[in-house]
């Protein structure tokens, strides 16, 4: 296995202990310079870069805590390791906070310095894959623009136009619309159209325990809670300079909503455990699956925080209402799959947009994307799409619902709930902890399916 440091340092003034580390590193590949004292290594790297740098602390003319503390020392891009016979605990953690990586106490066994260098490389290799892959994250945000989502439909123009609009802006915006309609895709198009040089980082509110989100979004101290053995950051504090994509926001907790409303009133943030705010500079877009208004006559969603969120109110309308974009799409998404799979470019025939035009895609865009991958999987020379059911209407009433697991879903959950609170005679609290859901999501499916 190569090594990635190739060329070392030595800087001790026993000759004997230059001679020793020679005789270890040099066998196993690594190529290696020697310094007597402080002085001469500040000489040799002036000339020269080293991957890494063995230094002994206690030397004539310059020692090593005093390598370490010259500026040219502090700018290296480079590990250096601490050794020597005398000092312990103390004086190793002075080297660390000096910016040493590591210490070792003389004498030691070759095989310690060895060690010692591989955990220095793999950390080294680890820190140019984590650069590697902000980069690479860096570069796909900058790539995305707003072009790149398919449309044709008026309304889609209209809406787009809203965006561009808004993405100078940094009031929070708040997109609604059914699932699958790409709320994400708005929201990463109003990021990149602002200029901000932060990240772009999305949350779903609804997959997280309100205990676990408080932590993600706002980030904790050392000793918070039970667990919390080092402080953490949190996703605000990340895309400090960027923006914040808070999918399923009427998933939100109410305890954790009034936080969320100090955030976008006051831009600042408290970690869990802390005593002090600190400033930020996120912008926040939320997207919302319902009516949110909805949700705050309900009093599951606070009146306050719905008027901050939806200062700019973008709403993407279903695939069903906006049928010009359904071939477009379709295309698009055709391409980039047979791309994906190294595919010859299969084409949709007059039978197949006449299908995928008349039907009314309930799961919106992501249904038809996920029908088009499944139509791939089983064509071969020629597109092959399975069956569609077809609609009669736009209105939700004149579907048939003999083969949509959507209305099963929907008739079985109304079944149980009313079970649920039959059970508990009413008391919708115990209600929802049998149904093993939450109580604010309890309250909502009430008002949804009209339970009594």
């Amino acid at each position: 296995m190569a090594n990635s440091f190739q060329n070392l340092l030595v800087v001790d003034d026993e000759p004997s202990m230059r001679h020793m580390l020679r005789l270890v590193l040099e066998p196993n590949n690594y190529r290696v310079c020697e310094a007597e004292n402080g002085n001469q290594a500040l000489e040799m790297i002036r000339k020269e870069k080293f991957d890494a740098i063995l230094s002994d602390i206690r030397m004539p003319d310059m020692d090593g805590l005093s390598f370490l503390d010259q500026p040219i020392v502090k700018t290296l891009d480079c590990t250096i390791i601490m050794m020597s016979a005398y000092g312990g605990i103390d004086i190793a953690l002075d080297c660390m906070k000096r910016g040493a990586y590591d210490f070792i106490s003389k004498p030691f066994k070759p095989d310690e310095v060895l060690l010692t260098l591989r955990k220095a490389e793999e950390r080294q290799q680890l820190r140019v894959e984590n650069e590697q892959l902000k980069t690479a994250l860096s570069k796909q945000e900058q790539a995305f623009s707003i072009d790149r989502i398919i449309h044709a439909s008026k309304s889609m123009q209209q809406m787009l136009q809203m965006v561009k609009a808004a993405a100078g802006a940094d009031s929070p915006v708040l997109i609604t619309g059914e699932t699958g309609t790409g709320k994400e895709l708005v929201a990463r198009a109003l990021h990149s159209e602002s200029g901000r040089q932060g990240q772009f980082l999305a949350i779903n509110c609804s997959a997280i325990t309100s205990g676990l989100l408080e932590s993600e979004l706002f980030g904790h101290t050392k000793g918070a809670f039970t667990g919390a053995d080092r402080e953490k950051q949190g996703l605000f504090s990340i895309a400090s300079g960027g923006t914040l994509f808070l999918d399923e926001i009427a998933e939100m907790p109410l305890e954790l909503q009034p936080k969320l409303l100090r955030v976008l009133q006051e831009g600042e943030i408290r970690k869990v455990g802390a005593t002090r705010s600190e400033k930020i500079n996120t912008r926040v877009v939320a997207a919302a699956g319902r009516d949110l208004q909805e949700a705050v006559q309900n009093n599951l969603f606070r009146n306050d925080l719905y008027y901050r969120l939806a200062v700019v109110d973008i709403n993407l309308p279903p695939l069903r209402e906006r049928p010009e974009d359904i071939i477009p799409l379709a295309e698009h998404f055709l391409a980039t799959l047979c791309q994906q799979e190294g595919r010859q470019q299969l084409q949709l025939s007059t039978e197949d947009r006449k299908k995928l035009t008349s039907y009314h895609w309930p799961g919106n865009v992501r249904e038809l994307q996920n029908y088009l991958e499944k139509g791939l999987i089983f064509s071969q020379e020629t597109l092959e799409l399975p069956p569609l059911r077809m609609r009669q209407s736009l209105s939700k009433e004149s579907e048939p619902e003999e083969y949509s697991l959507k209305i099963a879903s929907q008739r079985l959950e109304k079944e149980y709930i009313s079970k649920a609170l039959a059970k508990t005679d009413g008391n919708r609290t115990q209600a929802a902890q049998l149904l093993e859901i939450s109580l604010r999501s309890l309250m909502y499916k009430i008002k949804e399916y009209k339970i009594e």
